[in-house]
């Protein structure tokens, strides 16, 4: 009998391929194992095992595999089932659902290695010079790999040389896959075996009285073995007998002592202080307890509306250590890797180290630890902190999964496939394995509240903040009229710097609010009125003062400072708008003698980028602090009672349906930052339209009447939470072919759907990287089938890609797009 395989690809693949094993393997092979196969005419893959069966497929011959990678299964069904789901109603392929999901490490794919050819016989004459040195290389060293090809030749583009060395059969190429990730050991040392009796340990301290270095560092172990149970590290007892590695070497080469290495995390959370006992919840937090723990009892997914600073986190740790009582897992979803860095040390004081972090800052080896601490049920992974991409980790006992911030559109994944919502993909997960789910917002996307005033999920809320602190006194600022009566200094209102100076010489912090980075969005010729722009988008180029560029923010594309104008010549420079970069040089202008910081893309580049402004502002390193909206997200800082808003306008001017409800969900978050102790604090908006309903209703903290709004004028115009919206972009670096492209699949959606099919339409950025971009959006009403409409779009895909012409247009679907 014969046995199979199917196996999910890492590549944008329809269908599982078949792969032929034999009856021994097809005993140890399981779903959800990692396996090595041949693809295409060469190529080496990691696949992961979906099945084994004995039906031969029809259309191909199936090849064998290439090895086995493990012994035990690195995906649970848990995964591949919601993977499953993620493929079919993000309307991507498994592949790459795989590829997403998994850490880079886990996807060995084969190299390329040049190897001579023995059989054949060489003149130097027939080789070129560049030949001549690869082959030359050969003879000192018997494998070579492509890139080390490319530094002998000098060269980028190496394909030439190898494809006219195979010609001449000097050379054979190999395919070899290889790992990634290296374990981290770490370097042990123990008294040696024949040193354990009291009477050979006196006769060891004799023989090294003329050795006082060597004696000394024998001394240090026995001290370091008698203050701790733990093996000692080498790196310790160098530290504590003040000698060197070499003389370690040396007692080991004796025998004296023996090295040993033991397999250690790259993260962990050191569990040396003490665990701090849980706070006692207020009666509104107690309240809200009782009321999603009678939700969970229906197996409702239940929403928590709290106010900012109302102490939703100490609800989420009951909720946390009753789940790890239960001895199962928890997930902690957050938009912003920012948030972790406070997070983290508040979970740490309750759980030590049962709780691990991960997310993209992470490097690839320390993610797959995190991957096989939670594959094995390691108490020190019981509570999973992350964002959006933890929620692929492998989870068997998942108890409760916690979505904080759960309005933020950081949680929906743009490129590359699949483009899903973490926080939709985390309740089909949580359903899988019949987990409480709990969303938690300030300011509830209008999807989840209007399915909790549905009835579809459970609601809890609370509407006071912790230790009955009152909420910030919302002033907006008409910087229309400032600028009028020229009372403006740079972007800052006359009442804007009178409440900073104010708040500084009180000793407390300020946060300023500005949601563009660089110093200004656009540097224009005041002669001309030319303005440098991109070649690859449609966009001008940023201002960056500080590195004195003019920047991409689509491509990265960079050029330096231009000292005159490129068009005609003029010195007369001058930037438009204003960004964080602005705000901060204004700032430091305006008071010399305070310290600014800056928290934005720009600045939190680096791994503990994050963490350092957040502990430095915490610690009141710094006393204003600028920053995009990554400092808007549920941070908690003590002693902010001043938050200044630069330019409401920007948010509410965005060419989006959701941009109101977004603008208030923003402005509300940001003044949450405000007074969250004893003290009230304040929020200054500056605008241009002090009028508008969105910023009144921010003033009065009024969500219900946002709600209400926002709500009509959806139901009108058959936006979301009432219709599901599917966006279908097309990119392709010929503008004409694009058009005729989107037209054709315009009409094609039209036929099918409607009036409910908006476009093609370019969007405000309608180049990118080289690339022309136009959008076709589809309206579908909850009530439709959804499996039934996606089969439609798929059959019009499948029309438009039988037509030549169109082939090489990309089309990529955005489910649910926001």
């Amino acid at each position: 009998m014969s046995y199979f395989i199917d196996v999910i690809l890492p590549i944008p693949l329809e269908r599982l391929f078949t792969y032929s094993v034999s009856a021994e393997e097809a005993q140890i092979l399981q779903a959800g194992m990692r396996v090595a196969v041949p693809f295409g005419k060469s190529k080496i893959y990691t696949a992961l095992v979906h099945n084994v069966h004995t039906t031969a497929p029809t259309v191909y011959e199936a090849k064998e595999i290439h090895q086995i990678l493990e012994d035990e299964p690195l995906v649970n069904t848990f995964q591949i089932k919601h993977w499953e789901w993620l493929a079919e109603y993000y309307m991507c392929t498994i592949g790459e659902v795989f590829r997403s999901a998994v850490p880079s490490a886990f996807l060995l794919e084969s190299e390329t290695l040049i190897l001579k050819n023995e059989n054949t016989d060489i003149k130097d004459a027939d080789l070129k010079d560049d030949e001549f040195l690869v082959f030359e290389a050969l003879e000192h060293q018997p494998i070579l790999k492509v890139h080390e090809v490319a530094a002998i030749v000098e060269r980028k583009n190496i394909l030439p040389i190898i494809n006219r060395l195979l010609t001449k059969e000097v050379i054979l190429l190999k395919e070899e896959i290889y790992a990634q990730y290296k374990p981290k050991l770490v370097s042990y040392v123990a008294l040696g075996q024949a040193y354990t009796t009291e009477e050979a340990l006196e006769k060891l301290l004799q023989s090294l009285t003329r050795a006082p270095k060597q004696s000394q560092v024998v001394l240090s172990l026995f001290q370091l073995q008698a203050s701790s149970k733990k093996p000692i590290k080498v790196s310790d007892l160098v530290e504590r007998s003040g000698s060197s590695n070499t003389i370690i070497k040396s007692l080991i080469k004796k025998g004296i002592l023996k090295d040993y290495k033991i397999q250690t995390d790259r993260v962990s959370f050191s569990s040396d202080t003490e665990k701090s006992t849980l706070k006692e919840l207020n009666e509104f937090q107690s309240t809200a307890l009782e009321s999603i723990k009678a939700s969970f009892i229906q197996e409702k997914v239940t929403l928590l509306k709290g106010v900012t600073s109302s102490g939703k986190t100490e609800v989420y740790v009951k909720l946390i250590k009753e789940c790890i009582e239960e001895g199962r897992q928890a997930l902690y979803l957050l938009p912003e890797i920012a948030l972790t860095t406070q997070l983290i040390g508040r979970l740490q004081n309750y759980f030590g180290e049962q709780v691990s972090v991960y997310h993209s800052k992470y490097s690839i080896h320390e993610r797959v630890e995190v991957w096989n601490n939670v594959l094995a049920q390691k108490s020190k992974a019981q509570v999973v902190i992350g964002a959006r991409s933890s929620l692929f980790l492998p989870f068997s006992n998942l108890g409760l999964v916690i979505i904080d911030e759960e309005h933020e559109s950081s949680f929906k994944q743009f490129d590359p496939a699949p483009r899903y919502h973490a926080r939709d993909a985390a309740i089909v997960l949580g359903k899988l394995h019949k987990a409480n789910i709990l969303l938690g917002s300030a300011t509830p996307s209008i999807e989840s509240y209007y399915n909790a005033i549905q009835g579809k999920y459970g609601y809890a809320e609370i509407n006071k903040r912790f230790g009955n602190v009152l909420m910030p006194e919302i002033e907006l600022v008409d910087i229309k009229e400032e600028s009028r009566k020229r009372k403006m200094k740079g972007h800052f209102s006359e009442r804007l710097l009178e409440k900073i100076t104010e708040t500084l010489d009180l000793g407390e912090q300020v946060i300023l609010f500005q949601n563009r980075r660089g110093y200004a969005p656009i540097m224009e010729c005041s002669t001309c009125g030319h303005s440098p722009q991109c070649p690859n988008c449609d966009v001008s180029l940023t201002y960056h003062q500080h590195r004195k560029q003019l920047r991409c923010h689509y491509c990265s594309y960079y050029i330096p400072l231009q000292e005159s104008c490129q068009a005609c010549g003029s010195a007369k420079l001058d930037t438009k708008g204003f960004g964080t970069e602005q705000v901060e040089k204004e700032l430091q202008e305006l008071f010399p003698e305070t310290k600014v910081g800056r928290m934005d893309l720009d600045t939190t580049r680096g791994k503990y980028g994050y963490e350092k402004i957040i502990t430095a502002f915490e610690q009141q390193e710094i006393d204003i602090l600028v920053g995009t909206q990554m400092l808007t997200k549920g941070l908690d800082f003590r002693n902010v009672s001043l938050v200044g808003i630069m330019n409401a306008d920007s948010l509410l001017n965005f060419p989006d349906y959701r941009a109101h409800e977004r603008t208030f969900q923003l402005l509300t978050q940001v003044a949450g930052r405000a007074g969250r102790t004893k003290k009230r604090g304040e929020v200054l908006i500056q605008t241009y339209n002090p009028y508008h309903q969105i910023l009144k209703q921010v003033s009065v903290h009024d969500y219900e009447g946002m709600y209400k709004e926002q709500l009509y004028e959806r139901r009108q115009f058959k936006y979301p939470p009432l219709n599901r919206i599917l966006k279908i972009t097309f990119k392709h670096k010929d503008y004409n072919k694009l058009n005729e492209a989107a037209e054709w699949f315009g009409k094609g959606l039209r036929n099918v759907f409607g009036e409910n099919v908006l476009g093609p339409e370019y969007p405000p950025v309608a180049r990118i990287r080289n690339q022309y971009i136009k959008h076709i959006t589809v309206k579908i009403h909850k009530e439709a089938h959804l499996g039934k409409t996606k089969n439609s779009i798929k059959r019009i895909e499948k029309s438009f890609n039988a037509i030549a012409h169109f082939r090489s247009v990309r089309v990529i679907y955005n489910v649910d797009h926001i």
